[in-house]
């Protein structure tokens, strides 16, 4: 099952993640969840991928761009409550 995303990502035409990847992109889908609300965490995912595939599309490296909207995404997100 761990090899899932990664097949799924070459049947899609894209290379797979790599391990930094994944983390960072399951610990923002968690942030939003927690943080914003969990139905979001979807449509979330999706923006960043919209947007990283304009930015590679420019010519960005995908780690960098990658790297770079999780940020702002993470810039985005309202305070951790404390309860």
């Amino acid at each position: 099952m761990a090899e899932w995303i990664d097949d799924l990502a070459r049947a899609l035409g894209e290379p797979p993640l790599t391990a930094a990847e994944k983390t960072r992109l399951l610990e923002t889908a968690r942030d939003v969840a927690h943080r914003v609300e969990r139905k979001f965490t979807p449509l979330t995912t999706f923006v960043i991928g919209t947007a990283l595939g304009r930015r590679l599309a420019d010519g960005a490296d995908r780690i960098d761009a990658l790297k770079e909207l999780l940020e702002q995404v993470r810039d985005h997100l309202p305070p951790e409550s404390d309860g």
